[in-house]
């Protein structure tokens, strides 16, 4: 397994070892003792699955009271993912990280606590699957507005296209106006 730091290290980027021959493959997509020393060390008390079609775009999503540090990655398809950090006393406040996960690649995206997270969805569906360092509570999740230009997100959305939103992505804040970490 090699983790890299992204260009907001508190972010890593997984790459586990891929074993794999004619039969297909085998990858460790969690070993506690070998994600803490690296820098994940959880715990994790959830793991969460989704599945979306292409051109949804969820997020991005966070908890202010009680912050997720979340573990993604993707078992079925493609998605551009990012991670915004919004730790106000950060010097990279505002600031993202993004990488394109994959079933392909196996890469995994560590987003700690006081970041907003969100996903474009580049393949014809994906699943995604995350562990979650606190438990989602409803009361507490909020969201930023995926398109803020104060972001600057290189979002991969084809011209012409709308990215699929909820209603609640498509009405959430700009950074301006969204609530944040201390």
């Amino acid at each position: 397994m090699r983790v890299t730091p992204a260009d907001i290290p508190d972010v890593l980027l997984v790459e586990p070892a891929v074993h794999g021959d004619e039969r297909g493959f085998f990858v460790e997509a969690w070993h506690s003792g070998r994600y803490a020393k690296a820098g994940i060390a959880g715990p994790f008390v959830q793991d969460n699955h989704s599945r979306s079609l292409r051109s949804t775009l969820r997020g991005l999503h966070y908890q202010l009271e009680r912050p997720q540090g979340k573990l993604i990655r993707v078992t079925s398809g493609e998605i551009f993912d990012v991670a915004v950090d919004l730790r106000r006393s950060s010097p990279t406040f505002g600031r993202s990280v993004a990488r394109v996960l994959s079933e392909a690649n196996h890469w995994q995206l560590w987003v700690p606590p006081g970041f907003a997270h969100g996903f474009y969805v580049l393949s014809e569906s994906a699943d995604v699957l995350y562990k979650c360092t606190d438990f989602h509570i409803g009361q507490d999740d909020r969201t930023l507005r995926w398109d803020d230009p104060t972001l600057a997100i290189p979002w991969p959305v084809p011209a012409g296209v709308r990215p699929i939103l909820s209603a609640r992505d498509a009405a959430a804040p700009p950074l301006d106006d969204a609530p944040t970490y201390p």
